[in-house]
């Protein structure tokens, strides 16, 4: 095995003196060193080992992102399965405009009076799913709401219950009002 030093001085990089002053300085700095009781530090290794330490981080955290994305690639497709295998009909050529609110937004559907009854009941929920509005069971949109909240656009809680302190708890509103 050939040394750097050797190999510049067959290319003529280096002089043979130049190497010889290099070579004695560093057997000096050797004995020092084993006489003072240190040991030098090989910055590059440290260097390295620091660069291959950040570069292992890195490559975890990816590693961390691209299974939180995959996890919930599979949650939407969990959702979108459970949506086309449970939809109900809206009805033939809903005749109902039904309102509701998706976000901030303010939607329509157009539902039949029967499908309309449902909704008002909460048997019948709309889930929102790329863009379109689905009408799935009450049961199916729990299974949906445990996944992703924000896709359950309207979940219709029967609530006979009056707080105390209401001070509209004598004005009862109509199930059946068209806003």
């Amino acid at each position: 095995m050939v040394s750097l030093q050797e190999q510049l001085l067959k290319a003529g990089l280096i002089e043979k003196n130049k190497a010889k002053v290099a070579n004695q300085q560093k057997s000096k700095q050797q004995k020092e060193e084993r006489r003072s009781g240190t040991q030098s530090v090989d910055e590059a290794r440290l260097a390295a080992q620091e660069i291959q330490r950040k570069n292992a981080e890195r490559a975890r955290e990816l590693n961390a992102q691209r299974d939180a994305a995959a996890q919930q690639k599979a949650i939407m497709a969990q959702i979108a399965q459970m949506v086309q295998q449970n939809r109900q009909s809206k009805g033939n050529h809903g005749e109902i405009a039904y309102n509701f609110t998706f976000g901030t937004k303010i939607e329509r559907i157009y539902v039949t009076p029967a499908v309309r009854e449902h909704l008002v009941a909460g048997r019948l929920v709309i889930v929102g799913l790329n863009g379109a509005y689905e009408l799935v069971p009450r049961v199916i949109a729990d299974k949906i709401a445990e996944r992703d909240a924000s896709l359950v656009v309207r979940v219709n809680k029967s609530t006979t219950e009056v707080e105390e302190d209401d001070p509209y708890a004598a004005f009862q509103i109509p199930d059946d009002l068209m806003w």
